[in-house]
């Protein structure tokens, strides 16, 4: 589990380096499965960092939040996507 928050920290750090974009926190959609971890994760990342805002945490299931991620980049998409599982198929040409 310490390892996992580890890689989840540091992508929900990275994840907040393109300062091109205006949204003002990370977006994060996804897995309902997944969602309390990230949630977990979410919250260490507040703590440890004092002047980050609170990731946006949504759940709409693993292939909802695939196509909006693979959608495209910018303001209009989530930053990060969780998955309980391995996508069957591409869910969109971007993602390939």
């Amino acid at each position: 589990m310490r390892s996992f928050t580890l890689i989840a920290l540091t992508a929900l750090a990275l994840a907040g380096c393109d300062r091109q974009a205006t949204r003002d926190q990370i977006k994060v959609v996804g897995s309902s499965t997944v969602y309390p971890f990230t949630t977990a994760v979410a919250e260490a990342f507040v703590n440890k960092s004092t002047q980050a805002k609170a990731p946006v945490i949504e759940q709409g299931g693993t292939g909802a939040g695939m196509k909006l991620f693979c959608g495209g980049i910018g303001v209009a998409h989530p930053d990060i996507v969780t998955a309980s599982r391995s996508p069957n198929r591409t869910p969109a040409p971007r993602c390939r």
